[in-house]
């Protein structure tokens, strides 16, 4: 099996390992997020700012998953 092979196998299961990584982070911080806005009402808008930055950073490590797929892509025909 040679590089290409290889590539094409490990690539889309790459991005998709990521995908289902960044939907159970994003699941708990918004779980935890929604359990705390129901116990202290009157702190939503700073937990949900945090909440929405921390969905940030999660969903970045599909998007450089997702790069990175897009870069190597090119190598798997050649």
């Amino acid at each position: 099996m040679d590089y290409q092979a290889m590539l094409a196998i490990g690539l889309p299961i790459g991005v998709g390992l990521a995908a289902i990584g960044s939907g159970i982070g994003l699941g708990g911080a918004v779980g935890s997020a929604m359990d705390a806005i129901g116990r202290n009402p009157e702190a939503s808008g700073k937990i949900m700012t945090s909440m929405i930055i921390g969905a940030a950073l999660i969903e970045a490590l599909t998007i450089y998953a997702l790069v990175v797929f897009f870069m190597l892509q090119g190598h798997i025909g050649s």
